[in-house]
């Protein structure tokens, strides 16, 4: 079970973009790496294809995991990820800075 999934709100721990945060869009695991929504945007010249238009687009690039952290559902500040059993045998995540499960 990954700490960090698709749809968490995370905030940016080190890099131009310290301090903001988003939506996780996706999580490469094998590379270690997250796109988070509006975080770390580049400008990347497109060529014209027959479904994409031409010119420079802006997107997001990828983030390594070890820079982004959880934001805490109660407050919204970053926050280590924990696992717990529920009564009944599910295994969930934590925010250790406040004990709330995280939804999914």
């Amino acid at each position: 079970m990954q700490k960090i999934r698709k749809g968490d709100k995370v905030v940016v721990l080190a890099g131009k973009d310290k301090g903001r945060s988003g939506e996780v869009l996706s999580v490469q695991p094998k590379e270690d790496t997250a796109v988070v929504r509006g975080v770390n945007l580049i400008r990347r010249h497109q060529k014209q294809s027959q479904s994409q238009e031409g010119g420079i687009i802006t997107k997001e690039a990828p983030l390594h995991l070890s820079n982004i952290a959880l934001a805490d559902p109660k407050d919204g500040k970053p926050t280590r990820v924990g696992f717990k059993f529920e009564k009944d045998g599910k295994k969930v995540r934590f925010a250790k800075r406040s004990g709330e499960t995280i939804n999914g």
